[in-house]
């Protein structure tokens, strides 16, 4: 099992990694806050060779599902170019988030958009890396909060390979129960490629993407180590840097 975080360090990955004893680092390759097309990463030869794995998250932005043009359409030329800045330096995939629409009237048309995502990069030779649709924790029209509605996403996208990120704060705050998760997703998309593992501040259901340490959150931290006992996929603590070795060291103690 390999396990890791996200690093705050973006221009020294592999050091922030090494430091924390992390098995893998997830890292953006953009501001998250911007449209800024990538660059090659300034340590890529010292992220090739090192044993470490990488991830890389999206841009936060990014909103595949949109029904606004001026929205959608960047979005899907920023999946496609993160993808190819993800690939440069290795990494193993590429998580973007569901993303949402406006009303209910536009689901519909949502699912429809993340199909035309995979369909036309499908045209230009695919993405890539794997990209990793992750569960989210809010919205009254999001793609992927609910796990009925992921599952009208993966009837849409399931046949292109599409990977999925579980997110425990993601899915705990958007009102669905940890225990037996991973068996419930995968009995959806029939895969889990990542986890992020993080506990929450916010109450079940709240809505409220949130996250916290395992010794201050909301979520059980045994029912945390048991989603990473069952998961079979590389895990990632995007837990605040304050307590993330605590965290790793509970991990390890608690997932033997």
């Amino acid at each position: 099992m390999r396990i890791g975080a996200h690093v705050r360090m973006d221009s020294d990955p592999i050091g922030y990694g090494e430091q924390l004893g992390a098995d893998v680092v997830q890292l953006f390759v953009v501001d998250p806050q911007s449209w800024d097309k990538p660059v090659p990463h300034p340590a890529t030869e010292q992220i090739l060779a090192s044993p470490i794995d990488v991830v890389v998250h999206s841009s936060y932005q990014i909103n595949v599902a949109s029904t606004n043009n001026r929205l959608r359409m960047p979005s899907r030329n920023a999946v496609a170019l993160q993808a190819r800045a993800a690939a440069d330096i290795g990494a193993f995939g590429l998580v973007v988030h569901g993303g949402h629409v406006r009303s209910d009237e536009e689901m519909e048309a949502g699912f429809v958009n993340w199909r035309k995502l995979f369909e036309r990069q499908q045209d230009k030779g695919g993405f890539a890396v794997p990209i990793l649709i992750e569960n989210t924790a809010g919205g009254n029209h999001a793609m992927a909060r609910h796990f009925d509605t992921i599952a009208r996403l993966w009837d849409a996208v399931g046949e292109y390979g599409a990977g999925f990120c579980l997110d425990t704060c993601h899915a705990w705050a958007g009102g669905e129960d940890l225990v037996g998760v991973v068996e419930r997703i995968r009995a959806i998309t029939g895969r889990i490629d990542l986890v992020h593992l993080n506990s929450s501040r916010d109450a079940f259901d709240s809505g409220a993407d949130r996250h916290a340490n395992f010794a201050s959150g909301t979520i059980d931290p045994e029912l945390l180590a048991e989603v990473c006992r069952t998961a079979d996929a590389p895990v990632v603590l995007e837990t605040p840097a304050e307590g993330m070795a605590e965290d790793l060291a509970y991990l390890r103690e608690h997932i033997g």
